[in-house]
């Protein structure tokens, strides 16, 4: 018998992966994204878009008020349509 796995999905404020740890969204939580939003990937970079402002006022909050450069890479470059 399997064990269900764990949902991917960000732990606030920190913006790492709940299942994995890795920064958030992980290559799992992007691909379920990518499912999620296959027919609408307009809505699915206005969401990202969305968590990016919200995860970049949190981590410069941590970090002293500098926002971390990598944001848009992580974000949303990689959601593009190709």
């Amino acid at each position: 018998m399997s064990r269900a796995s764990r949902p991917h999905l960000p732990m606030r404020p920190l913006w790492r992966c709940r299942a994995c740890g890795a920064e958030w969204p992980c290559q799992p939580a992007r691909l379920a994204l990518l499912v999620e939003y296959r027919e609408d990937r307009t809505a699915l970079l206005i969401y990202l878009s969305t968590l990016m402002a919200e995860a970049g006022a949190q981590l410069s909050q941590l970090n002293g008020h500098a926002v971390p450069e990598n944001l848009t890479e992580r974000f949303l470059t990689w959601a593009r349509a190709r």
